[in-house]
Parts: structure tokens; C-alpha cells; sequence
């Protein structure tokens, strides 16, 4: 059995792509109280575990499906990040 990597893979509207949801957001903040904040570009986060030989075959199946599948490359950016071993879900929800 090969070693596991786990990733998160974040997708946010590329730079001058309309986000309705983030400016709808920041619209929210003065109603809240909240002053300092801009630039808000709402996104989706997929945290996925790769079974490969080491972390840089599990990067490149992840970097594979970030742009082939999970984004839309015409108006969406993503990010990797490689995880502990554990989802960082679990960690929020031991808080």
C-alpha cells in the first residue's frame, strides 16, 4: 500500500471576473459594523487524500484534477495546499 497525501485545493473567481457573492458580502459589512475590509472574492475549498508513491506524484494527480476538474481555467484560479494528516475539519470541529 502506497503512503497517502492529503491536499486542500482552493478555487476562487480569477482577478476581474464579476463575483456577485463577494461583493455581496462586502455591501454586508457596513451593516455589521465592520470597516477595513475589501477585495472579498468568495470561493470553494476541496480537501481530497491521494494514495502515491510520494508527495510529488500526489501534487501532480492534484494539480491534474485542480485544472481539469475542480476549476473552470476560463474564469477560475486555484491554490494547493498540502495537509497534515488529518482533515483540517477535524481540527475545527475539536475547537
Amino acid at each position: 500500500m502506497s503512503p497517502t497525501f492529503r491536499f486542500a485545493v482552493n478555487v476562487t473567481p480569477k482577478a476581474g471576473i464579476l463575483d456577485p457573492q463577494g461583493r455581496a458580502v462586502e455591501q454586508s459589512l457596513s451593516h455589521l459594523g465592520v470597516g477595513g475590509v475589501s477585495a472579498i472574492r468568495v470561493g470553494r475549498r476541496v480537501e481530497l487524500t491521494v494514495e502515491a508513491s510520494d508527495a510529488a506524484a500526489a501534487r501532480s494527480v492534484v494539480e491534474r484534477l485542480a485544472g481539469e476538474l475542480l476549476s473552470n481555467p476560463l474564469i477560475e484560479a486555484f491554490g494547493i495546499e498540502q495537509l497534515g494528516a488529518a482533515s483540517s475539519l477535524v481540527g475545527e470541529a475539536a475547537r
